[in-house]
């Protein structure tokens, strides 16, 4: 290994992005032997980095720590027991490190990736596709792993060719959602907000696409459009308290609404768990998912073909702060991505 020392960011504190620190001349992390370092190439952003940020974060975390979950790198050095990576491999550290104690999720409960160098186990990391750049990878331990168990997850509830599924927005959650569901030959019918990012998820496949703001009852229109108004088999809800009555509406008997984030703020009503009862639905909470579910991933994404939508602002290193930003100001599309190389 060539450093011993790196740069990483620090976030302090809570409230504003003033509290991201970045750190020079810090020591390289050693591996024990059944590790491996990861030198990180690029990473992704998550709504759920912003709000951890902002204060607003409903899970435990450390009140100091190394940022952001979602990272892609090459392996720089193994541990003398390691024996799925070598150096030189391309990899995607877990969301969860499920071989710490209490399986504590990177950048929340424990130091994440916002850093050159880190040390995970050899079991808390899965091969990145052969064909993606770091930028590309980047975007798959969260918002695709998040999608991929979402549709795939839950046994006698896996999505079939001939399912319709409904999305919402364009954030990196439901644009994997998306691709995923169309490469498993589904009907998707996608929500946006404007003209413009309604053609991009024409693009991408969406068989229908609603404008939210247009449509204050896009979720019993969405209904509409599925066979005989049967309703959606599965919903990807990333709204919350803003959007949860929507998804509702449109579910089809014993769908499934994978409930995943709260990007929409709050409604006028909080839906309670008793409405699966009067809708006759599941309602499965989603935190990301496993490494073996990463790796089933990583397999269909390799034999379709599947491209992640990266939004075209690419920031570097000492950048990161105005990445929260531009993502926290909805201008995205897709994956907001920081390239270390750059």
């Amino acid at each position: 290994m060539a450093s011993t020392t790196m740069r990483q960011w620090k976030l302090t504190g809570r409230g504003n992005y003033d509290k991201l620190v970045i750190e020079k001349d810090q020591p390289v992390p050693q591996v024990g032997e059944n590790d491996i370092l990861v030198r990180v190439k690029a990473v992704s952003l998550n709504y759920r980095d912003i709000s951890i940020v902002q204060g607003s974060y409903p899970f435990p975390l450390k009140d100091v720590v190394v940022p952001i979950s979602d990272a892609a790198g090459v392996v720089e050095q193994v541990g003398s027991r390691v024996t799925r990576f070598k150096k030189g491999d391309k990899v995607l550290p877990t969301f969860h490190q499920a071989h710490l104690p209490g399986k504590p999720s990177l950048g929340g409960p424990t130091d994440g990736v916002a850093r050159e160098y880190l040390v995970v186990s050899e079991l808390d990391a899965a091969p990145m596709p052969k064909s993606y750049n770091f930028v590309q990878g980047s975007t798959l331990p969260c918002a695709a792993l998040t999608a991929w168990d979402s549709l795939f997850g839950l046994e006698g509830r896996v999505l079939k060719p001939g399912d319709w599924v409904l999305t919402q927005g364009t954030g990196g959650v439901s644009l994997f959602a998306l691709q995923f569901a169309k490469a498993a030959g589904a009907t998707v019918v996608s929500t946006t907000s404007s003209s413009a990012k309604a053609e991009k998820l024409k693009a991408l496949g969406a068989d229908h696409v609603i404008n939210y703001r247009e449509d204050k009852e896009w979720g019993k229109t969405a209904k509409g459009l599925t066979p005989d108004g049967a309703g959606f088999q599965h919903v990807i809800e990333i709204g919350g308290p803003g959007t949860l009555q929507h998804s509702l509406e449109a579910i089809g008997f014993q769908g499934v609404i994978s409930v995943i984030g709260f990007v929409a703020g709050g409604g006028d009503k909080m839906p309670s768990i008793l409405d699966c009862l009067s809708y006759q639905c599941i309602a499965r909470g989603i935190f990301v998912g496993s490494r073996e579910q990463c790796e089933d991933m990583v397999k269909a994404i390799e034999s379709n073909g599947i491209e992640p939508v990266v939004d075209d602002e690419v920031f570097g290193f000492e950048d990161l702060p105005k990445a929260y930003k531009y993502m926290e100001a909805q201008k995205h599309v897709g994956k907001v991505v920081v390239n270390f190389e750059q």
